[in-house]
């Protein structure tokens, strides 16, 4: 049997946190999200505890009700460009949504990080989940769950055919002989499908890690079928081992249904850890933390995820309503999720509310504890890595300089980069080029 890979870490940066409060905390500089310097710093901790990547979240809706962060923020590949030049190994990942951009400049946009980054870019493909998009885009309205998984999937496959328009030797640049390229290395795509026509040939060409590494995050069953096909990679969350476990399983015997081998999809769960020398000491912190956020404020974020519902209407002590389908077209599984704990664990309003404006999770307490909990999961086929999402900016400090070398201690996280590119790092293969390919087969 193959030796397993190590663990994998990407940390996200969210400015001044996905939290809706965290921006209150004395710690937090109140514009983080539009603070260079601050995505520089968290980036550069990231790189020093050897992490695989940073990862920027993206939206392209927002009401008076958003969560801070969201409110004002860069976009994403304006900044990981920014960070391409701060940085020298570690990954680049930034969420596009596949509902609102046309794969052609996606293409674009992905390769030219590539290389400006020496192949450390990736692709979090997102569907977008919330409603008011469309009327953003000028949109008639937004498409259904199911819908969006099928433009994702054609937007996929138009995107990754674009980025082999030229094979990797394509470009001669012999000035004796005046020859810049060669013709026969250039590919046009010339797809014609349901939702896009698309010619080709892109305008860049492929980095040295042959194309930008893509990540998938939906966890309802379109999305675990498209990042079993088509992805390299897989953010998703979970409570509990058993839950991660049982969607570890799921996705990769899916992927192998399609023809893949295990190993080239990387499942990586995000977890907020919180690190203290004592038990008491990372509850203070996680209390701390949660008690920024008023009910009030906790029930707008709840109907963030059920299409702005106004859950104000219902009173706080009294069991979680009856919903019905709300939220299935927008954050489906998430939705489905809290309205079952809701209905299994006899939850009032105000319970749902608070735990979902400040999640807690397992991964609170010494470095020891939180260590030993992510060689468990890792271990027991729970994960490949994890997501990394600080609640506070010292919390990405502590995770480096705390856990990390307790598990590099036991042999199961580098202590040097293998690679210079993401793929490398991921430990997944290069993608050969299929026009190269189908010449050797032809």
């Amino acid at each position: 049997m193959a030796q397993r890979k190590k663990i994998k870490f990407g940390a996200i940066i969210h400015g001044v946190g996905g939290n809706i409060a965290g921006w209150r905390h004395p710690e937090v500089p109140a514009d983080a999200s539009v603070s260079f310097p601050f995505y520089k710093q968290q980036a550069q901790v990231a790189e020093a505890g050897k992490f695989d990547l940073v990862f920027i979240a993206d939206g392209l809706y927002i009401t008076e009700k958003s969560i801070p962060h969201f409110l004002n923020r860069f976009e994403p590949l304006t900044l990981l460009s920014s960070l391409a030049s701060v940085t020298s190994r570690i990954g680049l990942v930034g969420t596009l949504s596949t509902s609102y951009s046309e794969p052609f400049t996606v293409a674009r946009q992905f390769a030219s990080l590539d290389q400006l980054s020496g192949g450390r870019a990736g692709w979090n493909l997102v569907t977008s989940p919330l409603e008011g998009s469309a009327r953003n885009f000028g949109k008639p309205e937004h498409p259904t769950h199911d819908e969006r998984y099928k433009i994702a999937e054609e937007h996929l496959e138009v995107t990754r055919g674009l980025w082999d328009s030229w094979e990797d030797d394509a470009f001669v640049r012999d000035k004796e002989s005046g020859v810049f390229f060669d013709p026969s290395k250039l590919h046009r795509l010339n797809h014609k499908g349901q939702y896009f026509s698309v010619e080709g040939p892109l305008n860049i060409a492929r980095s040295k890690q042959g194309q930008p590494v893509v990540f998938q995050a939906g966890s309802s069953e379109s999305g675990k079928n498209l990042a079993a096909k088509g992805a390299d990679a897989v953010f998703t969350g979970h409570e509990t081992l058993e839950e991660a476990q049982a969607f570890y399983k799921d996705v990769k015997t899916r992927a192998i249904a399609y023809g893949r081998e295990a190993d080239d999809i990387v499942i990586l769960p995000g977890i907020s850890p919180i690190i203290g020398r004592t038990q008491g000491e990372a509850d203070c912190k996680y209390e701390e933390i949660a008690g920024l956020v008023s009910i009030e404020k906790a029930l707008d974020y709840l109907g963030r995820f059920f299409e702005h519902h106004d859950f104000s209407q219902y009173p706080l002590d009294e069991p979680f309503p009856d919903l019905g389908d709300l939220g299935s077209n927008s954050f489906r599984s998430g939705t489905d999720k809290i309205k079952k704990q809701a209905r299994e664990q006899g939850l009032t309003l105000r319970q749902v509310a608070l735990r979902s404006a400040t999640p807690r999770g397992q991964f609170v307490g010494t470095p020891e504890h939180v260590a030993n909990l992510i060689q468990q999961w890792y271990e027991e086929e729970g994960a490949d890595g994890f997501i990394i999402h600080s609640q506070l900016p010292s919390g990405l400090n502590d995770f480096v300089e705390l856990v990390v070398p307790i598990l590099q201690e036991r042999g199961i996280y580098r202590t040097e980069y293998e690679s210079d590119t993401l793929r490398g790092n991921l430990g997944l293969r290069v993608p050969a080029n299929r026009n190269a390919v189908a010449k050797v087969n032809s």
